[in-house]
This record gives structure tokens, sequence and C-alpha cells, in this order.
């Protein structure tokens, strides 16, 4: 594992690279109901044969005492594995359609967030700001995203994740809704190939 402190490719460590904890992602699916108490699990499959979780208990029946506790085991590098149990406390914030939005205080800054994060090697969930967490997308190249908004298109449309094969439209989609990925992959595609272009000038290699 690493620390706390650095990225798989240096500067800050990565959020997609720990364990998020989405609070309004639990109320959507029902994981965490307002007014009610309860338990439950989130899981994390790191390979076909590793996985990590956290197990969870939260109150909100008085939304000026709601909590968040969290149980899971924490493994430092070269040492034993431990117990570690945190207690988030949850605030709430009215929404314009009535109801309640609920929040989660950083347990490092008091910062009011949706989601919270524990990067590899750290022993606690916190804001991302806190752990002052980037995203991938931020550490790609700029003549590289052409290509990665390319592949995450075809990913979503099911297909060869390679520039130049277009993907065919997906079983069950609208054939609107076809055409429009299909011309937003054409654009993206014309844009790979002048990075591309650009790329080989710069390199002194002739097209």
């Amino acid at each position: 594992m690493g620390n706390c402190n650095s990225g798989r490719w240096g500067g800050r460590p990565l959020v997609e690279a720990g364990r998020t904890i989405d609070l309004m992602g639990m109320v959507r699916s029902g994981q965490v109901k307002d007014g009610s108490a309860g338990t439950g699990s989130l899981i994390w499959s790191l390979t076909d044969q590793m996985i990590d979780a956290v197990n969870y208990t939260y109150d909100l029946r008085n939304p000026e005492a709601a909590y968040l506790r969290l149980a899971f085991i924490w493994k430092a590098t070269d040492s034993e594995a431990r117990r570690v149990v945190q207690r988030i406390t949850l605030t709430h914030t009215p929404q314009n359609y009535g109801g309640r939005r609920w929040w989660a205080l950083c347990p490092k800054s008091g910062q009011r967030v949706g989601k919270l994060h524990r990067p590899p090697g750290c022993r606690e969930f916190a804001s991302r700001e806190a752990w002052r967490l980037g995203y991938r997308s931020q550490r790609i190249a700029h003549h590289d995203r052409p290509f990665s908004k390319l592949f995450s298109l075809q990913r979503k449309l099911g297909g060869n994740q390679l520039w130049g094969s277009e993907p065919s439209r997906p079983k069950g989609m609208w054939s609107r809704t076809y055409e429009r990925h299909l011309e937003h992959y054409r654009e993206l595609d014309e844009g790979c190939g002048k990075e591309m272009l650009t790329l080989m000038r710069k390199l002194g290699v002739s097209a």
C-alpha cells in the first residue's frame, strides 16, 4: 500500500485509487432512509479474488443528532490489520420541493460534503479537499483527452476500445439515440486524428 501523501503517478493521490462513500447516492438508492435507522455494507471489488468492505450503521430519526458509523479493517504497510470504527456526524438542509438533503461533516475540516474518501494507506474517511485528492482525468495529458473520451464512448456502447473502431448499435437502443452517439463518436474520432497528426509533426514523422 502507498501512503496518504502520494499518488500512483506522483503528485496528489487520486480519488479513484481509494474508497469513496457517496452519502447522497446511498440515500437515493434506499441504503440510508430519512427518518429511520439501519445497518448495511458497502463492498468494493478490487480483483476477481479480492474485495474491500465497510459495514455501516446510521440513525436519522433525530435530525439534530444524526450520524453514520463506519466499521472496517485497515492495514498499514508492514503492520497487522486493525479494526477501525469511525463516527461521522450528519447534517441536513431543506430542499425546495420538500424534504431534506443529507450531508456528512468531514471529520478533518468540518466541511459539509456529499462524499467521503479514504485514500490507500489512510485509516479514516474524510473529504476530498481534506485529503487533497485529484481525479485521474486531471492527470491526462491534453493530447490524450480526445482518445480518453473516445474510448469512454466505446465502452458505453459496448464496442472495442480502439481508435478507428466505429461502434455498432447496441441491442435495444433506439436508432435516433444511436445516431446521436455515432455523430459524437465521429467528432471525437476527428479530434483524435488531429491530435495524432500534431504529435507526429512534433516528432518529425511524416504522415
